[in-house]
């Protein structure tokens, strides 16, 4: 019988990369070799150490809530008396779940008021990289601002590619994790395999419109932006399950219930 002792997620790995790209302590390529295990005793005892998760009674409610205040994106459902894992729930997996299930009820009248004006998402200090610079750049901001994914933009500011923490993996897929000087453009460029594309909003979208397109495209955020491609914004699926569960609640930025 297997029990779930812990997850090593993708931050794990930016915060490994980031940490020791530059190190003389440690060869990058040399972590390669490395076990999980040492990671856990050593690398990673400045990250969260509480494995974060929930049982099969708990509800729906439950769920969303433990992932907002965490602030993570992946929650186990681990059976209490096996300590097996059932169940991995998503922010992309319950708001699908819920556009599903919110067609066969009446709709809130606030879906129909616009982004820009709801201003639910991020719309001050939008976290974004040039696509000039450097992958170890992005690693930087990843770890400093604690964003999951970042639009490259142009020196006008528009934006040309978004890149997001899934798309760190594929530095050791293609075995790169050693050469994070190569611009985002190259990086980019470099991508072998799907990877979620730019989808956009705009200021007067309804948050109606704005629900229905991130469900459909099955992506995790829209950038916003203006009539010009530039950046205006990030709306996630964690300002949207906010906004539909959350804040009809009463629970913003509470530490607890």
């Amino acid at each position: 019988m297997s029990v779930c002792s812990g997850m090593l997620t993708i931050t794990d790995f930016i915060n490994i990369l980031h940490r020791y790209y530059k190190s003389p302590l440690v060869q990058i390529y040399e972590l390669e070799e490395h076990k999980i295990e040492t990671w856990r005793e050593i690398y990673l005892q400045y990250a969260h150490n509480r494995l974060i998760s929930i049982t099969p009674d708990c509800s729906l409610f439950d769920a969303i809530y433990s992932l907002l205040k965490n602030k993570i994106h992946r929650l186990p459902v681990i059976d209490p008396v096996s300590g097996n894992v059932l169940h991995i729930l998503t922010h992309k997996r319950i708001l699908k779940f819920l556009y599903i299930f919110g067609s066969t009820i009446p709709k809130p009248r606030f879906l129909q008021r616009q982004i820009g004006e709801v201003r639910i998402g991020t719309f001050r200090q939008v976290a974004t990289v040039q696509e000039s610079a450097s992958v170890y750049d992005a690693l930087s901001i990843f770890v400093e601002r604690r964003v999951s994914a970042l639009p490259v933009v142009n020196e006008e500011g528009k934006v040309v590619a978004l890149y997001s923490r899934f798309d760190v993996i594929n530095l050791a897929a293609q075995k790169n994790y050693n050469n994070l000087n190569m611009t985002m453009r190259e990086a980019i460029a470099s991508r072998a395999c799907w990877v979620e594309g730019v989808i956009k909003c705009y200021l007067h979208e309804t948050l109606d419109t704005i629900i229905e397109r991130i469900a459909k495209a099955e992506v995790h955020r829209l950038v916003l932006v203006d009539n010009d491609d530039v950046v205006r914004g990030i709306v996630s699926l964690s300002d949207l399950l906010q906004a539909l569960v959350l804040s009809p609640a009463d629970i913003c930025s509470r530490s607890s219930l």
